[in-house]
């Protein structure tokens, strides 16, 4: 269970190996938490993930799980659900896709689109059902400024992240008074690996960043999480603004 700061115990993360998710464990871990799970594709990577994890005591543990892979989703990720009492669950998984080459090749976009959308409404069913069960938890999902409004730099990675916050948000109200917390973290460009080499948006920020917000989020059982806080208004704003002039805005 949690502790009074919103610390949770036992930590499931699909998408082991996100530098977001990385950030959030190890800062996590440097409180309270304890056990760890780290789902993801079988590789040397997401087993030096969590040998880190180990090295700063916490009990870590690798489990494979394919976004793509929905039909093993039930086995996998519902099996260590309903064999562990798990505080916290973070969907961390994604791509981000190349929008000039993903516009000529159809089956890459589809990819963006089960790995963002398709695949965590798989997962995010299944692990709701889950924690619903044991009467308590977190689900946590990762989402993006990117699905506030398409623009056409990246309107295929921004519309599987809208798809994915529409998702989230609905699945909250529907396990509203069940005893689990979902929340949605939108965070701005952030400087990682799967953004390097692109040109950095304004108000951009860090892995260590979003990890801050997200346990400041649940210590305070927030349900959206902006990563910078001004985001929100500028966002708000974007949303607003009249098609013909968007178009001509540099984003």
């Amino acid at each position: 269970m949690k502790d009074a700061f919103g610390t949770p115990q036992s930590l499931l993360i699909l998408g082991g190996t996100s530098e977001i998710a990385m950030a959030t464990a190890r800062r996590l871990v440097a409180r309270r938490t304890r056990k760890v799970w780290l789902a993801g594709r079988p590789s040397p990577a997401l087993e030096k993930a969590a040998a880190q994890l180990r090295d700063m005591g916490a009990d870590a543990r690798t489990v494979p799980f394919d976004a793509l892979d929905a039909e093993s989703h039930t086995e996998t990720i519902g099996g260590l659900l309903a064999d562990n009492d798990i505080d916290m669950v973070l969907l961390a998984f994604g791509i981000l896709g190349d929008q000039a080459r993903d516009e000529d090749n159809p089956l890459a976009a589809v990819r963006v689109a089960q790995t963002n959308y398709t695949g965590a409404v798989s997962a995010g069913l299944i692990c709701a059902r889950a924690l619903q069960a044991q009467g308590h938890g977190s689900l946590v999902v990762l989402s993006s400024v990117a699905g506030e409004r398409a623009r056409r730099s990246n309107f295929i990675y921004g519309s599987s992240k809208a798809g994915l916050d529409a998702f989230a948000q609905g699945l909250g109200d529907a396990l509203h008074g069940t005893g689990v917390h979902v929340m949605v973290v939108r965070p701005g460009f952030v400087r990682s690996k799967m953004t390097a080499g692109l040109d950095e948006a304004p108000m951009a920020t860090t892995p260590e960043a979003v990890a801050e917000a997200i346990e400041t989020g649940l210590r305070r059982r927030s349900e959206t999480v902006w990563v910078p806080g001004a985001l929100r208004v500028v966002m708000s704003a974007l949303r607003h603004v009249p098609r013909p002039v968007f178009r001509r805005l540099p984003v």
